[in-house]
């Protein structure tokens, strides 16, 4: 029975690298995504007015988070039960299923977009591009500033839109993938530390560290082994050593991870100032001694590491199924 999940989960990454989100498809249809989306809503606009005091919108937040994951588990275990019945087909349902909540060809598609609007359009087709991709302000970055938000949204959601999702299929099947999602969504819209949700969205914050916490440290390992196989022992080594010095100046305790892994490995610096909502955020370099001025040739790069990272993940899950 391990063997066949595992075995699942392989097909799973295969069809989400080759077909991807398909937007004829989500066009027609609502993405999955987008339904947790309208149920956060739902709970936001309920529990979360603004006559609310403090204690009840964390409890509101607390409530919130438990019942759209009890949800997500009960229908996670629903459709094993369904897809087991159905034998064979049910499989192929699985893997279609599992693959929707995969984000590898999604990610790279629009990583490429930001080094071809450069390449094609220069500083105004990659501030465009990368806009679509990240929350900083783009009309304030210039070349190098575009490229580094590439790269760490590259490896940022590597972690959180590949490596989480996998591992909590490969650990819990349906139940775990589709509840791992319906977490991540809830952080993204309502754990952040505005002063509507710094309350409300407390608790999926802090729920969304710990499940993304083996995830980061498997993508981080996974960019050095990429790392490695394509430039060598002292390139992995310098990149080890990045993660272990710089990971902690991330503003996340996570994301620093395959951050830290990706500057070392590119010897690029990444992180630093940045603008959001016209504020500026004052946050460390890491890697801070590697090279600053950057662009869509480093963004290739960091592209064919992390394809390099998901070849070894892919390696990883056939290695553990022959075992």
């Amino acid at each position: 029975m391990i063997e066949a999940h595992l075995l699942l989960l392989f097909l799973a990454l295969l069809l989400d690298r080759v077909v991807g989100d398909p937007p004829w498809l989500w066009s027609r249809l609502p993405h999955p995504v987008v339904l947790f989306g309208k149920a956060i809503s739902f709970f936001d606009q309920l529990l979360n007015r603004p006559g609310f005091p403090d204690g009840l919108r964390r409890a509101g937040g607390v409530v919130t988070i438990l019942l759209l994951l009890a949800l997500s588990l009960a229908v996670g275990v629903a459709l094993h039960l369904i897809f087991a019945a159905l034998g064979l087909l049910g499989l192929l349902l699985e893997v279609v299923v599992a693959a929707v909540f995969l984000a590898q060809k999604s990610l790279i598609d629009h990583v490429v977009a930001v080094a071809d609007g450069l390449r094609h359009d220069g500083l105004a087709g990659g501030r465009r591009a990368v806009s679509m991709i990240v929350g900083r302000d783009p009309s304030v970055l210039d070349e190098a500033g575009v490229a580094r938000a590439a790269l760490e949204s590259l490896s940022e959601n590597f972690a959180d839109g590949v490596v989480a999702p996998a591992f909590w299929y490969g650990l819990l099947g349906l139940p775990g993938l589709i509840a791992y999602k319906m977490l991540n969504t809830a952080d993204s819209m309502i754990g952040h530390k505005s002063e509507k949700y710094l309350r409300f969205g407390w608790a999926s914050a802090r729920l969304d560290d710990v499940a993304n916490w083996p995830a980061a440290r498997l993508a981080g390992f996974l960019i050095l082994c990429s790392c490695w196989i394509s430039q060598g022992r002292a390139a992995a080594r310098r990149g080890l050593s990045v993660v272990m010095t710089d990971h902690g100046l991330h503003r996340s305790p996570n994301s620093g991870w395959p951050e830290a892994a990706a500057a070392g490995a590119l010897d690029v610096a990444l992180a630093g100032p940045r603008i959001y909502g016209g504020e500026k955020v004052q946050e460390p370099m890491m890697n801070a001694a590697g090279e600053r001025v950057i662009g869509g040739a480093d963004i290739r790069r960091g592209l064919g590491l992390i394809d390099g990272a998901w070849r070894v993940g892919v390696g990883l899950v056939i290695v553990m199924m022959l075992i």
